[in-house]
């Protein structure tokens, strides 16, 4: 008779913390997509990457300047987010921000820094290409 799971010699694995880790890196995408900078800010600050990337190679940043969320762009930013960090077909969030038309995440890219000229194309490019030039003036 097969013994029971209780008194077997071999206990089943307990679940493993890879499957934490990637069930809260997809919430953390999630909050930036959703834009909530303060659930975000607390992660980062219990330890979570400021500059956690999907397989596309988004950071949290980028997904919230490309979502249109000022406030988590500059939160992210704030506390130390890469906001010149290229994905992985080389689009930089300040050229997501302009595609999108998202003006004040422009700004906020802009108050920390963000070059106009990285990436491919460039934010400067996207705005001329898409008749925005007014979001980088």
């Amino acid at each position: 008779m097969p013994e029971s799971p209780e008194s077997s010699d071999n206990p089943e694995p307990p679940e493993s913390p890879v499957v934490g880790a990637v069930d809260l890196a997809h919430a953390l995408f999630d909050l930036a997509r959703a834009g909530d900078a303060a659930r975000l800010v607390a992660y980062v600050e219990a330890g979570a990457p400021v500059d956690l990337t999907d397989p596309a190679g988004n950071t949290l940043l980028m997904l919230a300047a490309y979502h249109g969320h000022a406030d988590a762009v500059r939160a992210l930013a704030g506390k130390g987010a890469d906001v010149d960090r290229l994905n992985d077909r080389g689009q930089s969030p300040l050229a997501g921000a302009v595609f999108k038309g998202e003006a004040e995440v422009v700004t906020a890219l802009r108050e920390h820094g963000a070059d106009p000229d990285a990436g491919q194309p460039t934010a400067r490019q996207t705005a001329e290409m898409f008749g925005r030039t007014d979001l980088l003036a």
